[in-house]
Order: C-alpha cells, then structure tokens, then sequence
C-alpha cells in the first residue's frame, strides 16, 4: 500500500524545522556569524511610465470653459520695493524653501497675483464676485451629520457648565465654611469678653452691665445710664463698699494693733472715768432688758386671763 505524498504545507514545515535544526546546530559549534542572517533590500529602481502618466492625465482632463475650470498659472506679484526684489521675484529658485516666512510670502504674492489677473475677466464675463446680502450657501455635511455635531456641542457645553457649577458650589463651600469659622470665632470672643466683664464686675474692679444688653449701640446704653453712672465712676461700687465695711481696706493686717510712737504719744482719747474700769456705774440700766423668769412670766399670763 503507497502512502500518500506530504502536503505543501506540510513539506514547509519540515523544511523548516530541518533548517531550525541545522542552525541551532551551527550555532552550537560557533560557525555562526552575526550579519549572515540579516536580508538586505537592494535599492529600488524608478519608472518613467509615460505613457500611464499621459492615460491617466487623459481619463481626468475635461475639455470645458475657463469658467468652470478658473485655472490660471502667474508668478508672484512683484514687490515695489526696488529692482532686485524683482529679480528675485522672477527667479523661483531665490526663495529659501526652509525659510518659512519667505515661503509664506511667495505663497500669497502669487495668490495676489492671481485675483489681479482673474477678477478683470470675471466682470468682462459678468460673474460676480462678491456675496449678497441674502445668500444661502449649502451645507457640505447633511443634516444628520450636523445634527450629531451639535447634539456632541450641546453635550460638551452642558459638561462645562456643570463642571462650573461644581467649582461654584466648592467654592461657596469653602466661603460658608469660612464664614462659619468667623461666626464661631466672633461668637467665641464675645463669649471670653462677657466672662471677663462678668468677673470683673463679680471682684469690683467695674461698675459697667453693658454686657447684659447684647448687641445693643453704646449711643442706646449711654441715655440709660443717665447720671447715676457719673455718681458711681466717682467712689467704688456698691459691692466694693459692702466688701471694705465686713472685711475692712485691704492692706496689712498682722501687726495693725500694735503701738507705734505716734498712737503711744496719743493720748486725747484717754477717760480717766472709764479707765480700769472704775467710771461711774448704772445699776438699773444694765437689768431694764433682763428677760423675767419663769414664775413672772406665769403670773403674768394668768392676770391676763
């Protein structure tokens, strides 16, 4: 029985791996070279096909009216500057392509050359060439095109505007906050202020309840104080007073009884009557308020009765 004959695809790829074989083998014995393997590409030759060229040119060239082909072929304009200009103007090797002002500039004087030359003829033909007023000029793209271009401008746009309602909205949060804080601070400072007129109101040191109206204007306080205040600003307060007649003026108190040369020398307060204790004495005014005893109180009730 014959077997049947290897396939071309099959072929390749023993080929291959026979020569994959080989050159793992080559490799091992070192007769591998670096740049045997490397498929250089020769240079590649250019064809003139002239006759393609003048087909080709032949299917696309319609033979109609200068009115609908409005081709026409100048130099550039030449400038008015002086004569070598203008023989620069003539020679087109003279512009410097790498120049790209100059280039620029040859590019529109010869466009300007051209609508000097065309815009004659265009009125001889009696073509206008300026746009009127009403003038209703097609679109390129179709209606679904545009429409789509829009509805992505409209998307855009809403995007915007709400990426600067969210940076509008941080911001007014970063403002509140900051209002916030200066609330809270006010309020804290006026809460440190009224503590502190409050003790100082509690130790004497000031007279003022101007803390206990609030926020009310000092030209509103003024007119109740009144003169009172005026009378009050001149000694200390009430409390003051009250505290000097239980506790005394401050100042020092250990040794304050004590004789000096002065109150010893003093002797104009001295009774000789009362000193030692043998003035003269009312027997009867020490016992008017003696309190009755008992049995008195008795009898007493019972004359009532």
């Amino acid at each position: 029985m014959d077997t049947p004959p290897l396939s071309g695809s099959d072929s390749d790829s023993d080929d291959c791996l026979v020569t994959d074989r080989e050159l793992q083998e080559a490799f091992s014995r070192g007769l591998l070279k670096p740049g045997l393997n490397v498929v250089l590409e020769g240079p590649k030759k250019a064809v003139n096909d002239v006759n393609g060229l003048k087909q080709c040119l032949a299917e696309f060239k319609r033979d109609l009216e200068w009115v609908e082909r409005l081709d026409v072929t100048l130099g550039p304009v030449p400038e008015i500057s002086g004569p070598q200009s203008t023989s620069q103007n003539q020679d087109p090797k003279a512009v410097d392509p790498e120049d790209d002002f100059k280039r620029e500039m040859s590019f529109y004087r010869q466009a300007q050359a051209a609508v000097l030359a065309v815009l004659p003829r265009l009125h001889q033909l009696k073509v206008p060439t300026k746009r009127p007023t009403d003038y209703f000029a097609e679109m390129a793209k179709s209606d679904q095109q545009m429409q789509k271009i829009r509805q992505k401008l409209q998307a855009k746009q809403a995007a915007m505007e709400k990426s600067e309602k969210a940076k509008q909205l941080r911001a007014l949060r970063k403002y509140g906050k900051k209002v916030q804080t200066e609330v809270l601070q006010k309020r804290q400072k006026e809460k440190s202020h009224m503590m502190s007129a409050i003790k100082k109101y509690q130790k004497g040191f000031s007279d003022k309840l101007d803390f206990l109206e609030g926020d009310q204007k000092p030209a509103a306080r003024s007119t109740k104080e009144g003169a009172k205040g005026q009378q009050m600003r001149k000694g200390p307060n009430a409390k003051r007073r009250y505290k000097n007649q239980k506790f005394g003026y401050g100042g020092k108190k250990k040794g304050s009884k004590w004789n000096t040369r002065e109150s010893y020398d003093d002797v104009s307060s001295f009774r000789a009557k009362t000193a030692h204790g043998r003035g003269l004495k009312r027997p009867g005014k020490k016992g008017s308020n003696k309190r009755p005893g008992k049995r008195t109180r008795e009898k007493m009730k019972s004359r009532r009765h």
